[in-house]
């Protein structure tokens, strides 16, 4: 057995997937995890000025009991976070967990480029040990899209780092409790209940899904829909009138809290993601352990996601895809909780009890 290892788990984004994460891996390590947070409040501050607060957190920690090891996340600016602390640190490898990124994440309409998020992303990855990806599909998109970011410079444009840092970098999923989730069993409605579990803001393609929903109802096609996420922002606008179309119809209307949402996973027969935008998809993970049927773009991680033969059934291509998808699924139940109950094994390296142990070797 290798010895218990003393880690600083450093979140400046403490808050939803992060937190989750977070907390479930400092809870199942075999290791002994201090976890340094913020609120999960103004992310671009978070990222600019995030570590200046923990690392002087970090280094008190150290001056107390030295660590062996730093886990960090992609919110954090890990150069400024050692230089910040690494006295009271020490020479300790440092392993940096990307959830997302900022070069490949798409823009809201509200927003500008600005690229001191995505070289907050890159100086980062270069000062760490170690990179890991939350699935293959965000480390091959971030490496196709890294040459052009420096290719924007004039001079020392950083070539020679990118295979230093992809020859260090790894995949591991997020860690889920797919053993709780698959411990009961799914509840069958008198309808199937259609979930559409992702935050309510314009990369989750709000609007796509109320249009899908809308033109089944339109058709006569008998279902109900929970409507579940986290909201930042203003409410899709769609929304709005996606509730006031399905009246009785709909079951759940907002952010469901952690019993409740366990409740809407066990009872929906069909999970729809219609994400412009998917890193991960633990939503979806989670939906699926929990024996819901998946209806999902072919694209961004999903493909990852599906066993290649189910390709044709689970994923779709467009708009048009995505509603004879979910028409299927809803008109041929039995056949769908076949197929859900089938994919439900390819995840349990997604399971915490395999998750938790790969990042304990990672750090240590």
């Amino acid at each position: 057995m290798e010895p218990k290892r003393r880690v600083a788990l450093v979140e400046p984004y403490l808050g939803g997937s992060h937190r989750a994460w977070a907390e479930g891996y400092a809870e199942r390590s075999a290791h002994d995890v201090e976890l340094f947070g913020l609120p999960a409040i103004h992310w671009k501050w978070r990222m600019q000025g995030g570590h200046v607060t923990l690392a002087a957190q970090v280094a008190a920690a150290a001056e107390r009991a030295p660590f062996d090891a730093v886990l960090t996340t992609s919110m954090c600016n890990v150069a400024g976070l050692l230089g910040l602390c690494r006295r009271a640190l020490g020479e300790v490898p440092v392993v940096l967990y990307m959830h997302e990124n900022q070069l490949t994440f798409p823009l809201s309409e509200h927003d500008r480029i600005d690229l001191t998020y995505p070289m907050i992303n890159w100086t980062s990855m270069v000062a760490a040990d170690r990179v890991v990806f939350n699935s293959a599909y965000h480390r091959d998109e971030w490496f196709a899209a890294l040459p052009a970011l420096l290719a924007g410079f004039p001079d020392e444009k950083h070539g020679r780092f990118v295979d230093a840092v992809r020859a260090t970098s790894s995949v591991l999923p997020v860690g889920v409790d797919l053993a709780a989730l698959g411990a009961e069993p799914h509840v069958r409605r008198e309808r199937p209940l259609v979930l559409w579990n992702q935050r309510w803001e314009y990369d989750k393609g709000p609007a796509t899904f109320a249009r899908a929903v809308t033109s089944l109802l339109d058709d006569g096609v008998e279902f109900d829909v929970a409507l579940a996420g986290e909201q930042f922002a203003a409410e899709p606008p769609e929304f709005a009138v996606l509730r006031d179309r399905l009246g009785e119809r709909l079951v759940h209307d907002g952010w469901a809290e952690p019993d409740d949402y366990r409740s809407l996973l066990r009872r929906a027969d069909v999970v729809v993601s219609t994400a412009h935008h998917e890193f991960y998809g633990v939503a979806v993970v989670e939906a699926i352990a929990a024996g819901a049927f998946p209806v999902l773009p072919n694209r961004l991680v999903y493909p990852e996601r599906i066993p290649p033969e189910l390709h044709d059934r689970c994923l779709y291509d467009d708009e048009h895809g995505l509603r004879e998808g979910l028409r299927w699924a809803v008109l041929h139940r039995e056949e769908a909780a076949a197929i859900a109950a089938s994919l439900r094994p390819g995840l349990d390296d997604h399971d915490w009890s395999v998750v938790a142990p790969a990042l304990d070797e990672m750090v240590g």
